[in-house]
């Protein structure tokens, strides 16, 4: 089995721009990051989403641990609430912006907050691929759903693929590495031969976390076959610290245009052969050798590849209407006389190239 057309339509070429907890609890920080990133999404034509992390953080956070300073992450957590009203404050701008609303949600009652917000796709975070109660709650909201698989076991992915496929639940699978940052050489990006090859039914993508490169990895993670991305983005605002792992929009700006350069360069089809350009074939065309006679033929000679050498040589430049060394058949005959040096023509032989018309057409148009 390949790909559904739903799921191409769903997942191919989609970018999913994590805002993560960047907007730092700040709707006015937000809104810019959304706006700007909205724009570099359309200047490029790009189809994006951008995407917010959800978490119910009066429950989220163990009673005795809340305002536990000494966790970074509880602290960023905490520091980073938004109420449900600023959520959608949010939600609105980046669906007005023309961009896809998404978001990760880390607890089950944030799963309800998706679901609040119809929100049409859903991210599984590589920390919950195997956190089950959620798993239940996000496959229960029947929306399609992008998963990370950073750190997980072979068996991990397969089940939870498993579970989804059982739904009917429509999947992305992100090749990801849980490392932030992560530096060139711990991209693995030889996964995504392996997930393409393991899970053939569904679009596989890569969700990154690189610091030094907006272009090679775009351009070998499109040719390996990804097809939906996702960074982490932030801007440069306020004065509040850039994470190494987020990227700036001029750095977004760079990674989309990468990524019509890959389109570009890798082309069409990967299931079937390719269209060959009337460009390319009138180049070819011009390397073809055309017939010749070496003697004196007469008419009713028949064709034969044991005296094909004896009688014909084969040379440049092939003219229009002339047979190339690619069309002599055994057991066809001359229909008329020939002499020394002549071309051998669509009109000199019986066969398929006089009574074919499209054959006919192609052979007469062909060549100098």
């Amino acid at each position: 089995m390949m790909v559904s057309q739903n799921d191409r339509l769903i997942f191919e070429n989609l970018f999913v721009l994590e805002l993560a907890n960047n907007h730092w609890g700040n709707i006015k920080r937000g809104l810019k990051i959304v706006r700007d990133f909205a724009t570099v999404a359309r200047v490029n034509s790009v189809r994006a989403a951008i995407k917010l992390q959800f978490r119910d953080v009066d429950s989220f956070i163990h009673p005795s641990f809340k305002g536990f300073t000494e966790s970074r992450y509880i602290k960023k957590t905490e520091a980073t609430k938004l109420s449900i009203d600023e959520f959608k404050i949010l939600i609105d701008e980046v669906v007005n912006c023309g961009c896809i609303p998404m978001a990760t949600p880390f607890d089950e009652a944030s799963v309800g907050l998706c679901g609040t917000f119809d929100l049409p796709i859903i991210k599984i975070a590589s920390s919950d691929i195997a956190t089950w109660p959620l798993l239940e709650k996000i496959s229960n909201l029947n929306k399609p759903v992008i998963i990370s698989t950073g750190g997980a076991t072979e068996k991990t992915i397969d089940d939870c693929v498993k579970f989804f496929e059982h739904r009917n639940v429509p999947l992305a699978i992100n090749h990801c590495v849980s490392l932030y940052p992560s530096e060139d050489s711990e991209l693995e990006l030889n996964q995504i031969d392996y997930l393409k090859e393991r899970y053939p039914n569904h679009i596989i993508g890569f969700s990154t976390h690189e610091m030094n490169d907006w272009e090679n990895s775009m351009l070998i993670s499109y040719g390996k076959g990804a097809r939906t991305w996702e960074r982490h983005i932030d801007i440069d605002y306020e004065n509040v610290p850039v994470s190494k792992y987020c990227s700036l929009p001029h750095q977004v700006d760079t990674w989309f245009k990468a990524f019509h350069k890959s389109k570009e360069m890798c082309g069409g089809s990967t299931t079937s052969r390719r269209n060959v350009s009337s460009k390319e074939r009138k180049y070819l065309d011009e390397l073809v050798r055309g017939v010749y006679a070496k003697k004196e033929l007469k008419k009713g000679y028949v064709f034969s590849s044991e005296t094909f050498d004896k009688d014909f040589y084969l040379a440049i430049p092939l003219h229009k209407g002339q047979l190339s060394c690619r069309e002599i058949i055994n057991g066809e005959s001359l229909t008329v006389d020939i002499s020394p040096d002549d071309q051998l023509t669509i009109d000199h032989i019986d066969g398929p190239y006089r009574e074919n018309e499209s054959l006919r057409k192609f052979i007469l148009e062909r060549g100098k």
